[in-house]
């Protein structure tokens, strides 16, 4: 079964290859052949088919054959163009050009008087080669033999009877009548006497009069009756009486199609209009000088609406190309392109215009880069992703090291239409580095307009990018001595608040930004005032969501109630003057037992007049208040209370000092340096060691043997110790001596200059190392927590 299958269908395909592919039927009256809508299969190109059935038609064979024959031998750009054809003697495929019928454009009335006449003006040059080069007539002239093709142009087909009047036995003498509707049409003289009194006429009569009532056709849109023949209805005043004469009924005194056409080519006439001398300028515009062609665009941009926008696509954008690749149109002509181009289809701008982009993207002529950056948003839309990355930014970045600053200028403006379309390795790499070099470059108007661009592609950069380059950039511009680049900047600035942390914000602009506030411009001055509304706004807000504070939450006893602060504190004193935390007295807190008293008054006095100057100050002294609301149970500091000694007169010289300076450490104390906050909660009373009698006498080895002494106990915790400071090259003294100002309970003291007196003799005398000591580094108020 699969073998018959295949015999019949190759039967059915025997025959010469006609390598196209049949599509839709077109409609075509007074004709005899049957249009269709074909494709060519080796490229996909459009085109035409006129197929002829000779078993259906068969008296009409002539007239198709002698179509196919005058096609192959007649060469010119007014007759549609073959592209190939085949003949059996059942049929006739004839391929052309695609083309259209000019009797749908005139039934629709969709041609303007201006577009009319160009057309016209293409068949009488196409008939005037006919008859007078070719010594031909073509007998078919009408508005069925007529069509358009993808370029708008009218051009010739229906060669069904053209004959050359050489030949004695041309077709059109036997064949003319068979033409389907041909007594319409038939000048005078051949409705008379038949197709043989061509012989005895002027060659171009039968086309002049067929030219005729093709153009009362084309002004009128539509047939024309007999009674109609020679009214001038709707025809342009300036061809009336051209238009008369070619339908005159005697051939003789018949006007030419030849003579019609100089008539309308004169200085003032028919033909003398800027869409026809556009047509025919254009196909020499590379030819042309600059103010030619200056000139024909002028002429281009004023017959824009006339012209088909198929002869601007097909017609006029292929010899533009040429002139700005190979020409020298310039940049004029390459706008007159982009104008023609946005009517292009996506497929019709990719085969026509891209690859010209490409080549011109690559050209070393400043003139065309220029204007192919400027006239980069009416192309920008038509390219792919790929293109733009891998054919056209590798090329255009050679514009942002070119040594004219108006290519310079015009490569950054050009980032911004091209962004979208650049992959984002492009972007974060090699643009920002070129960028990088512009925004230095020597010209302030590149620098101010490398701020814009990165201010407006700044949404388009990766976030790591954006920390690293646009705070640097931006801050930078803001010392540009050029007013319009710190301008930009404070604008970029207030436009990209969003893209920054807060802590950028706060760190990093927000400084850079002050200075601008007293910029000698009034310009910079109300910008950078708008600038920093933005960003100390946007700070403000971010802080009012952040916590109260970054300290950790009260431990679960705190919670409970076991412990409350013992001084001022945050939530209790909200004063400038109130403490800030409670750690310190927290510390303590847990301290148990009762305080001993306070010494009576006479007790500290007798102490005071036995005790030598050389001796530690008595640990009975009153112990610094604190300010306190602790519950907790204290704990009794014992503090044993000083030896009684013989009480000098040394003491009585600095009573009064020392009253005075109690007074400001009891009030202060010595903070300088020291952590606060790192005081140990138990407190045991400190050491004072051995006391001495000195006679009255200052007794710096008795005093060294006590610090010494004083040394061995356990070290303070870090944070509590603090160098102590040295007076007149010597190190300073202990809190328990009396020869320089006794200390309420925090800081050490300076040693006064005293005389010293004759120093009585001791009753255990020691032996002490009277080589001052390196200052300890625990010597501090700390002592007194010991």
């Amino acid at each position: 079964m699969e073998f018959l299958k295949s015999a019949v269908v190759s039967a059915i395909s025997k025959g010469p290859p006609f390598p196209y592919t049949f599509g839709d039927i077109v409609d075509l009256d007074q004709s005899i052949w049957t249009l269709h809508n074909g494709i060519r299969r080796e490229d996909s190109t459009n085109c035409s088919i006129f197929a002829f059935d000779a078993a259906a038609n068969r008296s009409r064979l002539p007239l198709a054959r002698n179509a196919l024959r005058k096609l192959k031998t007649f060469r010119h750009p007014g007759i549609i163009r073959l592209f190939d054809s085949v003949e059996t003697e059942s049929y006739i495929y004839i391929a052309t050009e695609r083309v259209v019928p000019l009797a749908w454009h005139i039934r629709r009335k969709s041609l303007s008087s201006e577009t009319s006449k160009w057309g016209l003006y293409s068949v009488a040059k196409t008939l005037k080669f006919v008859n007078d080069e070719a010594s031909s007539v073509h007998g078919n002239v009408r508005v069925s033999s007529i069509f358009t093709s993808e370029s708008g142009e009218w051009k010739f087909a229906g060669l069904d009877i053209l004959s050359s009047l050489k030949d004695d036995e041309a077709i059109i003498y036997t064949c003319g009548g068979l033409v389907p509707d041909n007594r319409r049409y038939a000048p005078p003289e051949i409705s008379k006497t038949g197709w043989r009194a061509i012989k005895s006429n002027p060659v171009s009569a039968v086309d002049s009069y067929g030219f005729g009532l093709l153009m009362y056709e084309v002004f009128n849109g539509g047939a024309l009756g007999m009674e109609q023949v020679g009214e001038v209805k709707n025809l342009p005043p300036s061809m009336h009486q051209s238009y008369k004469r070619l339908l005159n009924a005697n051939p003789k005194s018949r006007l030419s199609v030849s003579h019609f056409l100089e008539q309308g080519q004169r200085s003032g006439g028919f033909f003398e209009t800027p869409l026809i001398s556009l047509s025919e300028g254009i196909e020499s515009l590379g030819l042309k000088n600059e103010s030619e062609r200056e000139e024909l665009l002028s002429q281009l941009d004023g017959v824009s609406d006339d012209l088909p926008e198929d002869f601007f696509k097909m017609k006029i954008l292929p010899e533009l190309l040429k002139s700005v690749e190979f020409g020298g149109g310039g940049p004029k002509v390459f706008a007159t392109v982009m104008k023609i181009s946005t009517k292009l289809s996506e497929d019709e701008y990719d085969f026509r215009i891209t690859p010209v982009l490409l080549r011109l993207f690559s050209s070393p002529d400043r003139a065309i880069r220029v204007c192919l950056l400027d006239n980069l948003p009416l192309m920008i839309d038509h390219l792919s992703h790929k293109i733009v990355t891998d054919k056209i930014f590798p090329p255009m970045v050679t514009g942002f090291t070119d040594i004219a600053p108006i290519v310079r200028e015009q490569t950054v403006k050009a980032i911004l239409t091209i962004i979208t379309k650049l992959s984002d390795r492009t972007i974060n790499g090699d643009l920002l580095k070129y960028l990088a070099k512009t925004s230095n470059d020597e010209q302030p108007g590149i620098r101010t307009n490398t701020t814009i661009c990165l201010g407006k592609i700044a949404r388009n950069l990766g976030a790591n990018t954006r920390q690293k380059v646009l705070v640097a950039a931006f801050t930078r511009s803001l010392r540009d001595p050029f007013v319009h680049a710190r301008n930009a900047a404070l604008q970029a600035l207030a436009a990209t608040s969003d893209l920054f942390s807060e802590e950028d914000c706060t760190n990093r602009i927000l400084p850079a930004l002050c200075p601008s506030l007293l910029d000698k411009e009034k310009l910079i001055r109300d910008q950078a005032n708008k600038t920093l509304d933005v960003y100390v706004s946007r700070v403000r807000k971010y802080g009012n969501t952040l916590p109260d504070t970054a300290l950790p939450p009260p431990s679960a006893g705190a919670v409970n109630g076991a412990a409350t602060p013992r001084m001022g504190t945050f939530q209790n004193d909200t004063s400038w003057a109130g403490w800030a935390i409670s750690s310190f007295t927290n510390k303590i807190a847990s301290a148990s037992g009762d305080i001993q008293p306070k010494p009576s008054s006479t007790l500290a006095n007798s102490l005071r007049e036995i005790r030598p100057s050389s001796v530690p100050l008595e640990a009975t002294r009153t112990a610094p208040k604190l300010a306190s609301n602790s519950t907790l149970p204290r704990k009794a500091l014992n503090i044993p209370s000083a030896p009684v000694l013989t009480r000098t007169t040394t003491d009585h010289f600095f009573s009064e000092a020392q009253a005075e300076d109690d007074e400001l450490d009891e009030a202060w104390g010595d903070m300088e340096g020291d952590s606060f906050f790192d005081a140990p909660s138990d407190l045991q009373p400190p050491d004072l060691g051995p006391t001495f009698d000195d006679g009255g006498e200052p007794d710096f080895a008795g005093w060294l043997s006590a610090q010494s002494q004083a040394k061995s106990k356990t070290p303070l915790p870090k944070g509590l110790t603090k160098a102590a400071p040295s007076v007149n090259g010597r190190p300073a003294a202990a809190r328990g001596t009396t020869t320089g100002s006794v200390g309420a309970s925090f800081g050490t003291k300076k040693l006064a200059n005293t005389t010293p007196a004759a120093r009585p003799n001791i009753s255990e005398p020691k032996t002490a190392d009277t080589k001052p000591k390196e200052p300890a580094a625990d010597d501090d108020w700390g002592d007194a927590w010991d």
